[in-house]
């Protein structure tokens, strides 16, 4: 990415976002940055990942459906009925088919983001955990999983996935199979990092 590619972004991300999701979008790409060059990862991707995540996260629910009707994309019944997931999908269509990225790390780590799945890129690793750590988020047990990200990658990302799991289950909402299978896959040790 060139200086050109990231104003352009970031004019897309004002027009799209409200301030506070600009914001977010802008920490996460900063933590993805700092995470990347921690654990080995590619920062400029990362970075870029990180920027561009919520993308369609302010879309509305008519918009997301369209985005879904216009590239093929079908959800299954627990997406359906979980629209806080809908901006990972809608978000790695719109970066693929309207802004012509073509980078299969990043758009998968956009895809992933909010649930997490098995075997997943080091780029998506980060992307995850930096949207759980950004300096904005402020909720229970943040300081403790951003503690873990400066010890062990795969541990702040098993604790996170604890966290989420725990929550949907205290909220009596359905956990999508992505999340059990990178949970599974975590503590069974088969994960590499």
């Amino acid at each position: 990415m060139n200086n050109a590619d990231y104003e352009n972004y970031i004019k897309i991300l004002k027009s799209k976002l409200n301030e506070k999701r600009f914001f977010h979008s802008c920490c996460v790409a900063d933590e993805a940055k700092r995470l990347a060059e921690k654990y080995g990862g590619n920062p400029e991707k990362c970075y870029t990942a990180g920027l561009l995540h919520d993308i369609t996260k302010n879309a509305s629910d008519e918009e997301h459906l369209k985005l879904f009707d216009t590239f093929g994309i079908m959800l299954n019944d627990i997406e359906k009925n979980a629209k806080k997931l809908w901006h990972a999908i809608s978000g790695e269509a719109y970066l693929k088919y309207v802004l012509g990225i073509d980078d299969i790390e990043i758009l998968d780590a956009i895809r992933y983001h909010t649930t997490a799945k098995q075997n997943m890129s080091l780029t998506a690793k980060i992307l995850y955990l930096a949207d759980f750590t950004s300096r904005d988020r402020d909720y229970e047990d943040v300081q403790v999983i951003r503690d873990l990200a400066d010890k062990s990658l795969n541990g702040a990302i098993k604790y996170a996935l604890e966290y989420s799991i725990i929550d949907l289950v205290r909220q009596s909402r359905a956990i999508h199979p992505d999340t059990v299978d990178a949970f599974n896959e975590i503590v069974s040790g088969k994960e590499k990092i």
